[in-house]
């Protein structure tokens, strides 16, 4: 399988943030841009402890993400790959772009909650 930013169809296209994404198999793959300033905190209100529950593999493309857990902060910059286990918050402190893997069940379990907190007009 493979996928672009030319094959993979838009999930969201708002406030800056465009999400291009697919299932392959038990996987969710996303090409993702995110504005300088963007924090995803306020949509995951309502998960345990008010942060992202499922465990996410990728590369950043370009940019800067500040990830916040409850006990500590991570840095990732352009060139890095992470892991981002569950419990935790994005910031995007520079512009970004992202190629990220997730687990299909829990990121459709994380998807509800952002629909019903965007719904209900939760703002970055």
């Amino acid at each position: 399988m493979r996928g672009s930013k030319v094959d993979l169809p838009v999930a969201f296209d708002g406030a800056g943030v465009v999400s291009r994404q697919a299932e392959w198999g038990d996987l969710n793959v996303a090409l993702e841009t995110f504005p300088a300033g963007t924090n995803l905190s306020p949509l995951f209100r309502g998960l345990p402890d008010d942060r992202c529950q499922c465990p996410h593999w990728g590369y950043l493309l370009s940019g800067r993400l500040r990830v916040r857990y409850r006990d500590h902060e991570e840095i990732v910059s352009a060139g890095d790959a992470y892991y981002l286990a569950p419990g935790h918050a994005p910031i995007f402190d520079e512009d970004t772009e992202v190629v990220e893997f997730s687990p299909r069940g829990e990121y459709q379990l994380m998807l509800e909650v952002i629909a019903d907190n965007l719904a209900a007009g939760a703002a970055n």
